[in-house]
């Protein structure tokens, strides 16, 4: 059997073990040190527009503050897209709020600004004004940030951008992380770079990024003594996570670039069978950095489903993944409202995650790509 054909894996660059010497050398172990400060410099300049960092545990953690630095408490709303990852959606529950699940659009997969504007409606006109907004670039694929800003703006509901999965895409230009009132990025092992685990919070505010910080070390006050006047948490990123975040930066143009090109292969090798579509840009104003390439399958005739594809692929130790399944389909989460048309529940059901790294070789994405040509060849459909 091939050797295994991850979707996603680390991939080092050679700078992070210098940076990680630096700090066993320098024995600053302990979480804090000049790594984290330098890890949150190095993302604010690569980020641009005059945003602020706070370097944090995970990207959960990171949606999590944002949340409470809105204000959100027991019995508020927050609008959520639907077709994400359950990380995207659990802060809301720490905070005892109420998730108000919203459609995905066709073209970016990402939240539909018109079902947005419904359910702010509905919501008002049943006396509940949303705290919050949570939109998400899915696999990397920008949102259409310009309605959604203006449907924000528009009612006074502040918008936070889950762009765990989009570090370097852009929207007309610009990079996703920095239109939302506040944003959150994810450095886990699987995204385009990595810190092990880890992930940030972004925003204009310079006042919520010490806030967060603040928070994220337990809400020490100033005091020779340990004493605490706000609830805290443990949140913040480590010396040593940060050392490797900024090797990782040093090389996620490159990053990038690999993951569009994983892209370009399989569009250009696999857009012959009728039965695939991609998840692609709309037009050139979004640049994605491909995070995970992501295909539909027609369902409209008996055909290979995306499950027997991913099957077919797993007996050649080709790993594929579903498309995350949609929030108001989870069990934890059924009995909240949705407002849609079913556009999530059908990607759900016919779209597919290739393997995508940017380590991936040449030889492995061509195994990839013959053996799902040859999964197609078998059910005769070309």
């Amino acid at each position: 059997m091939n050797k295994k054909i991850s979707l996603s894996s680390p991939h080092m660059g050679g700078s992070e073990f210098l940076f990680l010497k630096n700090a066993f050398d320098s024995n600053w172990i302990a979480p804090l040190g000049p790594h984290v400060d330098g890890f949150e410099k190095d993302i604010a300049t690569y980020l641009g527009n005059d945003v602020y960092v706070a370097a944090l545990s995970s990207g959960t953690a990171s949606l999590h503050l944002a949340l409470i630095i809105l204000g959100v408490k027991a019995g508020d709303e927050v609008l959520c897209q639907s077709l994400t990852f359950s990380a995207s959606a659990n802060p809301i529950m720490y905070q005892g709020a109420t998730p108000i699940f919203v459609e995905s659009e066709e073209s970016t997969w990402n939240m539909s600004p018109e079902f947005l504007e419904i359910a702010i409606r509905d919501r008002l006109g049943k006396g509940k004004k949303p705290k919050a907004i949570i939109v998400v670039h899915l696999y990397g694929m920008p949102a259409k940030m310009d309605e959604i800003m203006a449907i924000s703006r528009k009612y006074q509901i502040p918008v936070v951008e889950d762009a765990a999965e989009a570090l370097g895409s852009t929207y007309k230009g610009r990079k996703l992380g920095t239109f939302g009132d506040l944003a959150i990025l994810s450095f886990n092992g699987n995204k385009i770079i990595t810190t092990s685990g880890g992930g940030a919070l972004v925003s204009k505010n310079e006042d919520w990024i010490i806030k967060a910080r603040f928070l994220a070390t337990q809400a020490r006050d100033a005091a020779p003594h340990y004493q605490h006047s706000h609830v805290g948490y443990n949140y913040r990123m480590s010396n040593i996570c940060a050392s490797i975040g900024r090797g990782q930066m040093e090389v996620l143009p490159l990053r990038i670039y690999q993951r569009r090109r994983n892209f370009s292969h399989y569009k250009r090798l696999l857009s012959h069978i009728s039965n695939i579509k991609f998840q692609e840009e709309p037009n050139d104003t979004f640049f994605s950095n491909h995070w995970l390439s992501a295909i539909t399958l027609d369902e409209s005739v008996d055909r290979l489903t995306s499950d027997q594809l991913r099957l077919s692929l797993g007996e050649d130790n080709i790993e594929a993944r579903p498309v995350w399944k949609p929030m108001h389909m989870q069990p934890i989460f059924s009995n909240y409202p949705f407002y849609g048309d079913g556009t999530a529940e059908k990607l759900f059901r016919i779209g597919l995650c290739l393997p995508s790294g940017s380590n991936l070789t040449e030889y492995e994405i061509r195994l990839v790509i013959n053996k799902i040509k040859s999964c197609f060849t078998t059910s005769s459909v070309v």
